[in-house]
């Protein structure tokens, strides 16, 4: 810790953070800066992903209704066209997609295939909804699993310095020890900070990733069975 900060604390007798911060050595500044930037990412990711999460659910509970009011596939497919789909609407979209490209040669043909097709459509297309949903949460898992141990590492530092701090000036007055250990402290809290709500939305939006990928995969499940039938009409 600079002797400024000693002079200063031992003078007023008070630990300013914002001065052990612009004083910090500079192992301790860099995990500072760098923890509250990944707090402050971490926050904008938060934020981004409970509109994304209740964005896909109001839109993935509007077409189950319009896809369950009894109109054709056809109908609704033409209703859908001029709208960008998302979630279960984008894999109903892929889906009919490809079974209008595949009825002409399923006619020539055979409908052997088409369903798979069809399928095959539907997975690639969960996947991609789901990239969306599922998006940066991993930098979430690594902030909250791996800030704890940066600020320990500013905490040891910082206690470092204090024992530095009582060698060079062989007194252990209180104004002496007290900037490092503040300092080391800080670190540690910053840490904290950036690791919570990290951890907590880490596991929240994980659960919610989790029942947005199921409703997907059963409406797919249900579509497929819906076009099986509709093929075997045709046969």
């Amino acid at each position: 810790m600079d002797s400024v900060v000693v002079d200063m604390v031992a003078q007023s007798g008070n630990i300013s953070l914002w001065l052990l911060v612009m004083q910090a050595s500079w192992p301790v500044k860099l995990v500072m800066i760098g923890l509250g930037a990944a707090s402050i990412w971490g926050w904008a990711i938060i934020i981004e992903k409970f509109f994304t999460v209740r964005r896909m659910n109001a839109a993935n509970n509007r077409f189950e209704q319009s896809f369950w009011s009894g109109q054709s596939l056809e109908d609704l497919y033409m209703a859908l066209g001029s709208r960008p789909a998302l979630g279960l609407a984008a894999i109903f979209m892929a889906a009919m997609r490809e079974w209008k490209r595949s009825q002409d040669a399923a006619l020539r043909a055979g409908f052997q295939g088409v369903q798979k097709r069809i399928e095959k459509v539907m997975d690639v297309q969960i996947q991609k909804e789901m990239h969306d949903v599922e998006a940066r949460l991993l930098f979430l898992a690594t902030t909250g699993s791996a800030a704890p141990f940066i600020g320990l590492f500013g905490t040891v530092w910082g206690i470092m310095t204090s024992f530095q701090a009582i060698a060079n000036s062989q007194n252990t007055n209180l104004a002496v020890v007290a900037p490092g250990i503040a300092e080391a402290l800080f670190a540690t809290a910053i840490g904290l900070l950036a690791a919570i709500p990290a951890t907590i939305f880490y596991n929240m939006y994980t659960a919610d990733a989790t029942k947005i990928g199921t409703r997907l995969e059963n409406f797919a499940d249900e579509f497929s069975a819906i076009i099986s039938r509709q093929l075997d009409e045709r046969v």
